[in-house]
């Protein structure tokens, strides 16, 4: 069973996000203040997402092109340039 691109990508950031976060919130001083362990658990995330994770990325952003115009017809332009041509 092949899983989608997006929930594998989502699972992902999810993870670059709640495992730096998990680890800073074994500090004592992050358990006082939360919000910074967030912000910096984020940032770690973000750069983890960044470095490591092109590649789902692009998977999942090419799956949701390929559903978004895969029920199109034929465009208003290709009717115009059929009937231009005849």
């Amino acid at each position: 069973m092949k899983l989608p691109p997006l929930l594998v990508y989502t699972v992902l950031r999810l993870l670059a996000f709640v495992v730096p976060l998990g680890i800073l919130w074994l500090f004592p001083v992050f358990r006082e203040y939360w919000w910074l362990a967030a912000l910096f658990a984020a940032l770690i995330g973000m750069s983890i997402s960044l470095l490591f994770l092109r590649a789902p990325l692009s998977q999942a952003s090419r799956e949701i092109y390929a559903k978004r115009n895969r029920d199109k017809g034929p465009s208003d332009e290709d009717a115009e340039d059929r009937l231009a041509g005849e």
